[in-house]
């Protein structure tokens, strides 16, 4: 018996290395990242806002031969690496530029606006290689990185959401529609930029290497009061001590919304929407209807609702992160979904919100040093 066991033994162990060495490379990157994503990654990492290309990734001249025969060349980038470096930092410093998507606009230009004004910079909302540098020094990381999809990303279960309220109310799950989707809201991107910067990748296989913003995390502080300006379209969060701890833009409901403060009442994650035809008038397609539609991303108000002290209004996420700030909502005030949650963890019930307009002057915000 004891020589029975003891030719067993390295079976077992030889079994298990098996196993372990069949598990790591399960685990390990089914694709590598393709050459022009890595190029890419690298480049707008190091570029500036001209576009400037370090000297080691400038690809060769085309010969002559081929350019005679018109070989095709690679596409310029339809966006600006320097601006993704921008959105990126600002977006780690609590200063939301929105969705991470490499172009200029009124957000970012916002975002800018905010961060020059916490930090006692000339406030002019221009995204310049000055401000690149500020940025930079004080936080030195990286714009893109490389990330391994995992099988939490690609597993779904993702949903075709319908436009109609009243057909969304007939699902179980108000989930991403795709992996794409989801991926890029997880690195707070815009769906565009995440497919030009992984150009060919199969967003469903699980262990696949793609290029990601290096989005930032969560708020290190608790928020006190909130100030919202209706005219600027923004929201502004301070602590105790009226330091400015995230800055973000929002979009406004046109009409009855309120003037003057409110207060945060509740906070509830992964909300259920509750329409009411009647309440909402500018859905009503037959008077009298109300239906409930169920929880997720692209739930009417987002992953998270921030209660007001009043009937049916609030704070709250956004299925379209890209319209944040650029198409007025229904009566409430839409973050970003991840916005949103950053915001909605560290705020509790009895947060002042002050709501500002017709040029009210917004109290000057001392650095978060």
């Amino acid at each position: 018996m004891r020589l029975i066991a003891f030719a067993v033994a390295p079976l077992m162990v030889l079994a298990c290395s098996e196993q372990s060495a069949r598990t790591r490379a399960e685990r390990a990157p089914v694709v590598e990242m393709s050459e022009q994503a890595r190029v890419e990654m690298l480049r707008v990492n190091a570029s500036r806002l001209s576009m400037e290309i370090p000297a080691q990734l400038v690809q060769p001249e085309p010969s002559e031969p081929a350019a005679a025969a018109g070989a095709a060349q690679p596409a310029e980038p339809d966006y600006d690496g320097g601006l993704v470096r921008i959105q990126t930092l600002l977006d780690r410093a609590h200063f939301s530029p929105g969705v991470i998507d490499g172009h200029d606009g009124e957000n970012v230009r916002k975002a800018v606006a905010a961060y020059q004004r916490a930090n006692g910079l000339p406030e002019d909302g221009r995204a310049t290689d000055a401000l690149l540098r500020q940025l930079e020094e004080a936080d030195g990381a990286q714009a893109l990185v490389a990330y391994v999809l995992t099988e939490a990303d690609i597993s779904g279960p993702f949903v075709d959401v319908p436009e109609s309220m009243q057909a969304q109310s007939r699902l179980r799950h108000l989930g991403y529609e795709n992996a794409t989707e989801a991926v890029a809201e997880k690195f707070h991107m815009d769906e565009d930029l995440l497919r030009t910067l992984n150009p060919g990748v199969d967003f469903t296989r699980a262990g696949v290497e793609i290029v990601v913003a290096n989005a930032g995390g969560g708020l290190s502080g608790q928020v006190a009061r909130i100030e919202i300006d209706k005219d600027a379209l923004t929201l502004r969060a301070y602590d105790a001590s009226d330091r400015m701890l995230a800055f973000y833009p929002v979009t406004i409901g046109a009409g009855n919304t309120p003037s003057g403060e409110l207060e945060i009442t509740g906070v509830h994650f992964d909300p259920t929407y509750n329409y009411d035809a009647d309440e909402l008038p500018s859905f009503n397609d037959s008077s009298g209807r109300e239906f409930q539609i169920k929880p997720g991303p692209n739930n009417p108000v987002g992953l998270v609702w921030m209660a007001l002290n009043r009937d049916g209004y609030g704070i709250h996420g956004t299925p379209n992160p890209s319209l944040i700030s650029k198409t007025s909502s229904h009566g409430c005030i839409r973050l970003t979904n991840w916005d949103a949650v950053e915001l909605a963890s560290v705020v509790q019930a009895g947060v002042p919100v002050q709501f500002l307009e017709g040029g009210a002057q917004v109290r000057r915000e001392t650095s978060r040093g």
